[in-house]
């Protein structure tokens, strides 16, 4: 074990952190509860002991010097691990683990399988927010989200799950209604749901079809998966669907898939949440088990695929 006397004071590296997060030794006094004059003391007591300077005094402020912006980052993860093991020594017997997720996974994956998870971790409740709106990971709207996205949000750490496929499908009386389909073109003769999202067009461009033009297509948007699905159920035409949903409902007969071509998107599916929380114990849990749920599923060759492409705006930097 090293030698405690190799570690500065707590008080000078939580003088540092503040001072090199706000840029500012006043601010930094202000966040501390202390004078100015104090944070500069425990400052000076750090670069004594570092022998160099951290900051460069300035006119209108301090700025980091190479060695104190490496020393800023060491120092604010590791008040934040000692922030998250107290945090964690002061939880509740009962955590809460609120999920953020778009209804169609929520529906085929999670749903089913989520008993598994709480009986596992009685001791953690959680809580599925089905929603499309963006929520913010960094304050507590969710501490969780499925996403769809390129998996690179600043703030957030994400792990991927798999990647989006889409292909049509249709309700076995809407083929008795408008015959058979035999091949990709037959698409183009019959109602579509959605006609103008841009999947269709780049699923006839993969399929050899020369796909319509836009502004001869009727002009309207559903959006969620669950309701395309309801859609393609009830007959109102030919809906681009996750096929890994929907083999149950395929195999029931209540939907049919025509074609073996499936469109992979340009972005993937990821569990998500903020780095500052990565240590949560409920985090950690849900993760390490939903994982090895994908692997499972993946294995068994049960469903393998996630999120509709229509959760695509939520791409944002800190928030889903």
């Amino acid at each position: 074990m090293p030698s405690l006397r190799l570690l500065p004071p707590l008080a000078a590296i939580r003088a540092f952190e503040s001072a090199a997060r706000h840029g500012s030794f006043t601010r930094a006094a202000e966040e501390l509860g202390m004078t100015q004059a104090a944070v500069s003391y425990q400052i000076k007591q750090l670069e004594d002991r570092a022998g160099l300077p951290l900051f460069r005094r300035q006119p209108r402020g301090v700025k980091l010097t190479s060695e104190g912006a490496q020393l800023a980052a060491s120092s604010g993860e590791a008040l934040e691990i000692l922030r998250q093991a107290f945090a964690d020594l002061r939880q509740s017997d009962e955590e809460t683990l609120v999920i953020s997720v778009v209804a169609a996974f929520a529906a085929a994956i999670l749903g089913p399988r989520l008993w598994q998870f709480q009986t596992a971790h009685p001791k953690i409740a959680t809580r599925i927010d089905i929603s499309q709106n963006i929520v913010d990971l960094e304050n507590g709207d969710a501490n969780v989200a499925i996403r769809v996205g390129n998996g690179k949000w600043e703030g957030l750490r994400s792990d991927f799950l798999m990647r989006s496929e889409l292909t049509p499908m249709v309700s076995p009386a809407f083929i008795e209604r408008h015959g058979p389909l035999t091949c990709p073109s037959d698409l183009l003769k019959v109602p579509r749901v959605d006609p103008k999202y841009k999947g269709w067009r780049q699923w006839f461009e993969l399929a050899g079809v020369t796909p319509p033009p836009e502004n001869n297509l009727p002009h309207h948007f559903i959006g969620s998966q669950l309701f395309l699905t309801q859609a393609a159920k009830a007959g109102q035409g030919a809906t681009l669907l996750t096929p890994a949903y929907y083999r149950d409902e395929v195999e029931r007969g209540e939907l049919v898939q025509p074609f073996d071509i499936t469109l992979e998107n340009n972005f993937s599916v990821w569990l998500v949440y903020a780095e500052r929380r990565r240590n949560s114990p409920a985090i950690r849990a849900f993760r390490k088990w939903l994982l090895a749920e994908m692997q499972l599923l993946e294995t068994t060759g049960q469903p393998d695929s996630l999120d509709a492409p229509f959760d695509f705006a939520y791409e944002q930097p800190t928030k889903f």
